[in-house]
């Protein structure tokens, strides 16, 4: 009896390259070293045609939908520029709902979540996907909770994950709950991948709005701070971190970012928790929560000492505020 796990990947015209290659190339590794039972990989598409990627390099499919059968372990839609046709083609959302009716469970990457919740199996289910196009996701399916904060997020039998990379991450905690931790360090390791970041880091500390600062150990704490909102950010733990008295580290982050550490942890959480207001249905509390701030009300001041406004009037912008840069000062977190 073939007890394989099968995974099938969903792609169409301008899917995004990465979504398709993360899963399968670290599927691939995990067989190879010694997933038991393996994976097979297969790449499918309507009518088995090729699929051009994004990038304009076509890849064959493997299997055309319509002709899928029997049981599968994994179907995963993956995202792209080309995911609004994607979305309204009837044709392709009849053959993920009923290939979802087979799956032991359901992924998506990216704005493949949007095929998702075309298809009809996302409703009241907590999803996420890219940082970018969450408020709209929002908007168009209100049944569906939509949250951008993580990197990836399970709800029942239901994975969706955030941007192109983070399709690495979502696969590596899947070989995780099938095989265990040990093979899933072990790919992350052939990868030269982190090892690896869990699903509730926020997608918002995986870019920056400035350039980054020369000094490497500014930097390298201004990508701490970024990914660890909620925890101890004080001046006192980041120097501790760094190694050097608080006094130094305030003349460094003076020096490189015109500002002081406490400044600075400031900055990050409160436009961090913008995105989040703009992009997520999430309450003023969870962000809050998330973004490291004691209470509602200290966000609110902080929004307002920050942008000139509140949460409620963030919310409505068409896009993001500018910050009120007081005489002086600059800023150079996210």
């Amino acid at each position: 009896m073939d007890n394989r796990r099968r995974v099938l990947i969903v792609a169409y015209d301008d899917a995004q390259i990465l979504d398709i290659a993360c899963p399968s190339g670290a599927l691939d590794i995990a067989n190879r070293y010694g997933a038991s039972p393996p994976y097979t990989i297969e790449l499918g598409t309507l009518g088995r045609r090729a699929a051009r990627s994004s990038a304009g390099i076509v890849l064959g499919a493997g299997r055309g939908l319509e002709a899928v059968t029997g049981r599968l372990d994994t179907l995963l839609v993956v995202g792209g520029a080309g995911f609004e046709e994607a979305s309204a083609d009837e044709r392709l959302l009849t053959q993920v709902r009923r290939l979802a009716g087979s799956s032991r469970r359901v992924a998506s990457v990216c704005t493949g979540t949007y095929v998702l919740a075309a298809a009809g199996l996302l409703k009241h289910r907590r999803v996420t996907t890219h940082w970018g196009y969450g408020e709209r996701l929002a908007a168009r399916y209100p049944d569906v909770a939509v949250d951008v904060g993580p990197l990836h997020i399970r709800d029942g039998n239901v994975y969706t994950s955030a941007g192109v990379t983070s399709a690495l991450d979502l696969t590596l905690s899947l070989i995780e709950d099938d095989h265990g931790p040990t093979l899933a360090r072990a790919v992350a390791r052939e990868l030269v991948s982190y090892l690896h970041r869990p699903a509730d880091q926020a997608q918002i500390s995986m870019f920056l709005t400035a350039p980054p600062p020369g000094d490497r150990l500014v930097r390298d704490l201004t990508g701490h701070i970024a990914g660890h909102l909620a925890e101890d950010l004080s001046p006192g733990a980041l120097a501790a971190r760094a190694g050097v008295s608080t006094r130094h580290l305030t003349r460094l982050f003076t020096e490189h970012l015109g500002t002081t550490p406490a400044r600075a942890v400031r900055e990050a959480r409160t436009e961090a928790a913008a995105h989040l207001v703009r992009s997520s249905r999430l309450s003023l509390a969870a962000i809050a929560r998330r973004c490291g701030f004691k209470s509602p009300q200290t966000l609110r001041q902080a929004f307002v000492d920050h942008y000139g406004c509140g949460g409620d009037t963030i919310r409505k912008m068409p896009d993001m505020p500018r910050p009120r840069v007081p005489q002086g000062h600059k800023t150079s977190l996210p």
